[in-house]
């Protein structure tokens, strides 16, 4: 039997697999809520039509709401990215990728009986192509964020949270993302720059966002009417990122340290009740690593050719910033302007990008008759470190080049978001990107942009 087919066949048993546990979860935990969903038989059950539905296929007559009720929230959604270079690039091309999810969140005290305790079960497939490196753009950051990481099947997140002490603490364990702890901040841009969390968009080596998890623990402590203060341990592995063995909750060999993340959190709300959430926060990889420059001289090794310098661990900083500004009305908080600034920086003996700015503004409520809708602008800064610029033109002055010396990277992205109904929202942009790659050898690139969303 040929290798190919033994991996076909190895695939298919693991998907049976998943399909007989994920149905025998589903199973299990309707049982233990002391009811069972029979096929033919319809629920005795009316629901709460004040609530709001945040999903396109509705509440499943009320089935769906039956079950959160229950401590079962189911998840489904899509989101598909469109990427267009008017200017910029070899030549003009357009570009789609997408990203499926699927997962579960168990509330096992409903379910079980085990007070203050959440299971998370999910998975992410990604697909498509990406316009940065299809027509050789040169950017530091993806014109479309939902690109990378392999386009495979991932285990996403398998954790469990515990809360003790009436709410003061929160203890999380299992496979995790970092960025949906530490510097958490959401994704309402197609440029990478402006999505998700900081760190992980600088330093994406070996701090890895959404939807490439990590065996970890997180430690949360809630400080009433301030915010919170957490701490957390990752295993360090570059076989998370692969795309080997990703559907599995393996624990993988060859580990080289561990990622420790602090952050404080304060969530005040101004005058009138509009909330903001400050963070600052810091990391320290104990990873013993190459240094991005220099060989064991002291000299750039890309002119020397001896080995790198090895130095014990890795470090940064950053801080999230993201406040409402205006209310839309005296009663509706959640609609108006907010602003956002996120900086973050890491070590520039291990990271070859070393300090990345964002900053921008959200406005929800544009129009009386779009109350839903938002538009959005954004502007940042991502940087090359100044000691591999420095071995760059050194190179130039020797006569090894002409080697393109690198600096900054400045993007923005202009956008409207259209939501029609719940669940879907269709959000065309624009980006113009100065200086991909952080030099002037790459031509600006203009991109024209289309996401769209579902929550089914």
């Amino acid at each position: 039997m040929s290798h190919t087919m033994r991996r076909r066949k190895r695939s298919l048993r693991i998907a049976s697999l998943w399909r007989r546990v994920g149905w025998s979860v589903l199973l299990a935990a309707l049982v233990m809520s002391g009811d069972v969903v029979q096929a033919t038989e319809p629920l005795s059950y009316e629901p709460d039509r004040t609530r709001d539905v945040p999903w396109l296929l509705g509440d499943w007559s009320g089935h769906r709401l039956w079950l959160q009720d229950r401590g079962l929230d189911l998840q489904l959604g899509y989101t598909g990215e469109f990427a267009f270079n008017a200017t910029g690039g070899i030549r003009q091309e357009a570009a789609y990728a997408d990203q499926y999810v699927a997962g579960a969140t168990l509330d096992l005290e409903r379910l079980a009986g085990l007070r203050g305790t959440t299971f998370q079960l999910t998975f992410t497939a990604r697909t498509g192509r990406n316009l940065s490196d299809d027509v050789t753009l040169g950017t530091l950051q993806e014109v479309q964020e939902i690109y990378g990481r392999g386009q495979t099947v991932r285990l996403t997140q398998l954790w469990v949270n515990q809360s003790l002490f009436s709410g003061r603490i929160d203890w999380k364990l299992g496979r995790m993302t970092f960025g949906e702890d530490f510097a958490s901040f959401p994704c309402e841009f197609e440029n990478l720059t402006f999505c998700g969390a900081a760190p992980g968009n600088l330093v994406p080596g070996y701090i890895y966002n959404w939807p490439v998890s990590q065996w970890a623990t997180r430690l949360r402590y809630n400080i009433d009417g301030f915010g919170y203060v957490q701490a957390g341990a990752y295993d360090v592995n570059p076989q998370y990122a692969s795309t080997d063995d990703t559907l599995l909750p393996v624990f993988f060999k060859g580990s080289t340290g561990v990622l420790i993340p602090i952050e404080l959190t304060w969530l005040p709300r101004l005058a009138g009740g509009l909330p903001g959430s400050y963070k600052i926060g810091a990391w320290y990889d104990t990873s013993a690593v190459n240094d991005v420059v220099s060989d064991i001289n002291g000299n750039p090794y890309a002119l020397t050719g001896l080995r790198p310098r090895r130095q014990q661990g890795r470090a940064g900083g950053y801080l999230s910033i993201v406040q409402q500004l205006t209310p839309l009305a005296a009663w509706e908080t959640r609609r108006g302007l907010n602003v956002f600034l996120n900086a973050v920086v890491a070590s520039d003996r291990s990271s070859t990008t070393d300090n990345q700015v964002a900053a921008g503004l959200v406005y929800t409520g544009p129009f009386r008759s779009r109350p839903d809708d938002d538009i959005g602008f954004a502007v940042g800064m991502t940087r090359v470190n100044s000691r591999i610029a420095a071995s760059q033109a050194l190179a130039n002055s020797l006569g090894l080049g002409p080697v393109a010396v690198q600096g900054a990277e400045f993007p923005f992205e202009l956008h409207y978001t259209f939501r029609p109904v719940n669940g879907l929202l269709f959000r065309p942009s624009i980006q113009y990107v100065i200086n991909p790659g952080g030099t002037g050898a790459n031509p600006n690139a203009f991109v024209l942009g289309f996401t769209t969303s579902i929550n089914f």
